[in-house]
């Protein structure tokens, strides 16, 4: 059975966590602030580019006023934000794998061209001819608007949710579509704190995983 697959990138695909936190701790130094540690990035992490300046100037005191000028300041250093973000194991070979029966695409809150060139960085944009980014919409996930105009571009079939978080749990929630959890991401709340209808830590498991999902979707 075919599906449509839509995956999200940051802490699904790719763990990119360490290069978020080098430009955050860019733009603290610019203003003689402490650094953030990793597992603090990471924690920001998940709501957009927005959402993670505000928390960032939360964390360090920095007043509401600076928040467009960080936040142009982050966009701007994200393209080449990729030296330490890596795929996660097996991904490449589950892509090939899901490629050859389903048509795959991306929907992350990661802006729409720092999203493009870590995915082009390490070939994996052409496995998603469908991507959706975190301004490529007027609202982010959680809304299921995100999601639901991913599939929309990618035609007929089966609609399959793969991600790592609470965000993207609650966004499949809201589309109405099956979830697939990676465990080895960025979220916060217990495994079994989150709605999903199968859970991986391995991408290699992935392919006979979304198989057997498939086989028990109502027809």
């Amino acid at each position: 059975m075919k599906a449509n697959i839509v995956f999200d990138l940051d802490g699904t695909l790719i763990d990119s966590a360490p290069d978020i936190q080098g430009i955050a701790n860019q733009l603290l130094r610019a203003r003689d602030l402490p650094p953030i540690d990793l597992a603090t990035a990471t924690g920001f992490i998940g709501q957009g580019a927005p959402v993670f300046i505000e928390k960032l100037r939360a964390a360090r005191g920095i007043p509401d006023s600076e928040q467009s000028a960080m936040l142009k300041d982050f966009v701007a250093r994200y393209d080449d934000a990729v030296s330490l973000t890596r795929p996660y194991p097996g991904v490449e070979e589950a892509l090939v794998r899901l490629a050859a029966d389903h048509a795959l695409g991306l929907c992350t809150n990661k802006p729409h061209r720092p999203c493009l060139a870590v995915i082009r960085h390490f070939g994996l944009d052409r496995f998603f001819p469908t991507v959706i980014g975190g301004d490529s919409l007027p609202v982010r996930k959680p809304d299921p608007l995100p999601l639901l105009a991913a599939f929309d571009q990618m035609g007929p079939g089966p609609r399959i949710y793969v991600g790592d978080s609470e965000t993207d749990a609650e966004t499949a929630r809201r589309a109405g579509v099956p979830f697939l959890l990676f465990t080895r991401g960025y979220r916060k709340a217990a495994v079994e704190d989150l709605p999903h209808v199968a859970a991986f830590d391995d991408f290699r498991a992935l392919p006979d995983m979304l198989a057997d999902v498939l086989s028990r979707l109502p027809a």
